[in-house]
């Protein structure tokens, strides 16, 4: 018994030196379940939209302070006419658009009944759908204290809008997900374990004393990846297309050039997890384990990141997945160009050279 009590001891001794395991034990459920607490949510929350007021009157006055006082909306901008609806919505940022009618208090004194049109952008129809919902319910309560005071009973008539996707096909926010998903998992699991391999094998040696520098021995393990990822992406845009119906509104081309751009990103990532793993077991926990979860949940792909706490914010800024999820929304759903997303294709190129970098530094430590 002193022995089996002396071994369990031992094997104790053995997981409180080895803080990766330590870290696998406690730390993976703490970060899952602060990820699934806190972004998971069919709620949304300050949301930006946009007020095209044409009556500018005290009743429309009155909507848009309850709607700005509400945590649900912040109130992003003022356009003047109706041409602005489509620009400010392939810019991104703005989910949907008030459009007041003219003489909306003339109409509801006169007539008993304004119209307010809700317009949203559907390419993420659930978001689009819980958005009009909160508006029309503030809506209502207005329109509700708005009678308490009054004789003859007024009637705010709300109409929804969706552009994009009007008719809210839930594929046209899955396939733009899924594709991000496939191309960032597969290809960082692939570069991941290229390095870690070699230390494995015992072939680094061969490295070491081979005239490549550490440069080149990185972009060498990424190179022949890009064109078996380049084919996983022509599959996953045929099938969107051809089985699933997917519309491809703007440049094939460009599109095209995103996604390499992103597979090299994801590739480079790849590299750097290879970089700084001692076993192909540990890259893969990694790459699969540290990189599913945060792509999943914080690049947008389903739940909006306006309605995560800050900072989960502020750390879904630094995962790729989502910036290329803006771009492949904007080409395929919208049909922008170049000019609507060159901040999201700078970033991609940021983190490729912040990657390929860090995994240059961190070969260079290994061979000394």
């Amino acid at each position: 018994m002193k022995r089996f009590i002396g071994f369990v001891k031992k094997e104790f001794y053995h997981i409180f030196r080895d803080r990766r395991s330590l870290f696998i034990l406690f730390g993976m459920p703490i970060a899952q379940i602060m990820l699934f607490g806190f972004a998971i949510t069919n709620e949304i929350n300050n949301v930006d939209i946009a007020i095209l007021d044409h009556s500018k009157d005290t009743n429309t006055e009155e909507i848009i302070n309850k709607i700005s006082a509400s945590k649900y909306f912040s109130i992003n901008q003022f356009i003047d006419k109706e041409s602005d609806i489509e620009t400010i919505f392939k810019k991104g940022k703005i989910k949907a658009v008030l459009n007041f009618e003219k003489d909306f208090s003339k109409n509801l004194i006169k007539d008993y009944k304004a119209n307010i049109q809700i317009v949203t952008d559907a390419t993420d129809p659930n978001t689009a759908n819980t958005i009009s919902n909160y508006i029309n319910a503030i809506l209502t309560q207005y329109n509700k204290e708005l009678n308490n005071k009054v004789a003859f009973s007024y009637q705010i008539v709300p109409q929804t809008r969706m552009v994009y996707n009007p008719e809210l096909k839930s594929v046209y926010m899955f396939v733009p997900g899924v594709m991000t998903i496939i191309l960032m998992l597969v290809s960082a699991m692939m570069t991941s374990i290229s390095i870690a391999r070699e230390k494995e094998l015992g072939t680094m040696e061969i490295l070491l004393v081979s005239p490549l520098k550490p440069f080149q021995v990185i972009v060498g393990k990424v190179f022949p990846y890009i064109f078996l990822s380049i084919i996983n992406a022509i599959v996953i845009v045929v099938l969107s297309i051809f089985i699933f119906k997917m519309p491809v509104l703007g440049s094939l081309v460009l599109l095209g050039l995103e996604s390499v751009l992103f597979i090299i990103t994801a590739l480079a990532l790849g590299i750097l997890i290879s970089t700084i793993s001692a076993t192909q077991q540990t890259a893969m926990m990694i790459s699969l384990m540290g990189l599913m979860l945060p792509v999943i949940l914080l690049s947008g792909f389903i739940f909006p990141i306006s309605s995560m706490p800050l900072p989960l914010q502020v750390i879904s800024n630094i995962i790729p997945a989502k910036w290329f999820i803006i771009i492949i929304k904007g080409i395929m759903l919208k049909g922008v160009g170049i000019q609507f997303i060159w901040k999201e294709t700078l970033i991609l190129v940021g983190m490729t050279i912040f990657f390929i970098g860090i995994s240059v530094k961190k070969y260079k430590i290994r061979l000394e």
